[in-house]
């Protein structure tokens, strides 16, 4: 019996919900209800498809994303943990984690009574990396498809000492045109700018794009708003358990260099990342739990 069909028949449910392969052999869970339709891929717990009803998607996958074995895939909503960006200490451990490139499994799934359809997936010491991350930890990931999309990342600490960690949901959204939106809710605060030297700066009104923009925002837990004209659309990202938000955009020249953004890629993205990196680190103490949740929805302009 397949890995395919086990999951399938502990989990599927009915046409709502179910599991098969891509032909890489990476396993995705398909998801298609009244509200939304949905892909996961299991490897990462990583979401890489969400349209609600009616509309056009709202995350962006590259067109030249591999969804393959051990392969972080470019687009939909990486799970960055137990750490953001490169690691503190060992150049050589993986940017961003080790989560969105392992193995999850799915330990619960369920049509909610809105017709809603939620799946819980689970990273636990048998998929972790003991030499980047020694200590006792799990990590679930609850997705929950609907006109809203949900997403809350739960961090377990098993062990008898506090252990620190940073995290981000690393959203991609799909967008018109990414020289045209403005982003709404960050006026006013304080980010570091990756593009100069992380020098901290203040935030002056909304945020438009006109090159790359790569900013870390701090201490800072407010609703953001992606406002896109083009698709008469704007997509609101509320979140809790999160101080940092990240904006990026790479714009032409990195894309050329990155290889895996399609042509003309950074046209159609932004990303808007709720986040806990720099100076909003989360300590856990032993035996505690920590949790960042987002949801998503869409309203017409």
């Amino acid at each position: 019996m397949t890995n395919v069909t086990k999951l399938n028949e502990q989990w599927r449910i009915n046409d709502q919900l179910y599991f098969e392969p891509n032909h890489h052999g990476l396993i995705i869970a398909n998801i298609n209800n009244q509200h939304a339709s949905a892909s996961i891929a299991l490897q990462g717990a990583h979401l890489v498809e969400w349209m609600p009803t009616g509309e056009k998607p709202a995350i962006w996958l590259s067109p030249d994303a591999t969804l393959a074995s051990g392969k972080s895939i470019r687009g939909g909503v990486p799970v960055c943990w137990p750490w953001f960006g490169a690691h503190s200490t060992e150049a050589d451990f993986p940017a961003h984690g080790f989560a969105r490139t392992v193995p999850w499994q799915v330990i619960n799934s369920s049509q909610q009574a809105n017709s809603n359809t939620q799946i819980t997936l689970q990273l636990d010491s048998a998929n972790i990396p003991s030499q980047q991350w020694p200590y006792p930890t799990s990590a679930q990931c609850q997705i929950t498809i609907g006109k809203t999309l949900e997403i809350a990342l739960t961090t377990f600490n098993k062990g008898k000492n506090e252990i620190t960690i940073s995290e981000a949901l690393h959203t991609y959204f799909a967008v018109s045109d990414v020289r045209n939106i403005s982003i709404y809710g960050l006026d006013a605060c304080h980010y570091l700018d990756k593009v100069d030297s992380m020098k901290t700066k203040q935030q002056t009104g909304n945020i438009t794009f006109s090159h790359e923009v790569d900013r870390l925002y701090i201490d800072t837990e407010a609703t953001c708003i992606i406002h896109d004209p083009g698709l008469a659309r704007q997509i609101h990202i509320r979140k809790t358990g999160s101080c940092s938000t990240v904006v990026w955009n790479p714009w032409i020249e990195k894309s050329i260099q990155m290889g895996d953004m399609g042509r003309d890629g950074y046209l159609n993205m932004v990303c808007v990342e709720s986040a806990n990196a720099a100076n909003n680190l989360i300590t856990i103490p032993a035996g505690g739990k920590h949790q960042l949740s987002v949801s998503y929805h869409l309203s017409k302009i």
